[in-house]
């Protein structure tokens, strides 16, 4: 009887491991790192939220019509120590961001850098090829 307690306590214990393993995506799984992309617009929102912040940005097109994108970012831990505060990324603040589009096609990327209008380039990636020392191209 003691033994399978044991056995089964360990088998718990394994499943609480893996369901949060499990829940936290892979970039591979969700993003496409043959598809980057370039975005030039204002800041609509900032999530500042775990596992990971996320930039709401609206990109003028070509044609002249917006489009909304959420760009993920790093946690909001690794945000505040890369120099963001709660304060970096206000509606209406202007930016470029770099990064990898969403295999789905929406309009959602795992963002890889930011710069600011007066030229301040912040790194936000946290789980994307750049964080290798690899460059996006622009799209």
């Amino acid at each position: 009887m003691r033994h399978k307690r044991s056995v089964f306590a360990a088998g718990t214990g394994l499943l609480l491991l893996v369901v949060p393993v499990r829940a936290h995506h892979a970039f591979q799984a969700e993003y496409d790192d043959k598809k980057p992309v370039h975005l030039v617009g204002k800041v609509t929102e900032m999530e500042w939220i775990n596992p990971h912040a996320w930039i709401h940005i609206d990109v003028t097109g070509a044609d002249g019509k917006v489009s909304n994108w959420m760009v993920e970012c790093g946690s909001p831990n690794i945000m505040l120590r890369r120099g963001f505060t709660k304060r970096s990324l206000e509606a209406g603040t202007e930016l470029e961001v770099q990064g990898y589009q969403a295999k789905s096609g929406e309009n959602k990327a795992n963002g890889s850098s930011v710069t600011f209008k007066d030229g301040r380039r912040l790194f936000v990636g946290g789980s994307n090829p750049d964080d290798r020392n690899e460059k996006p191209e622009s799209k």
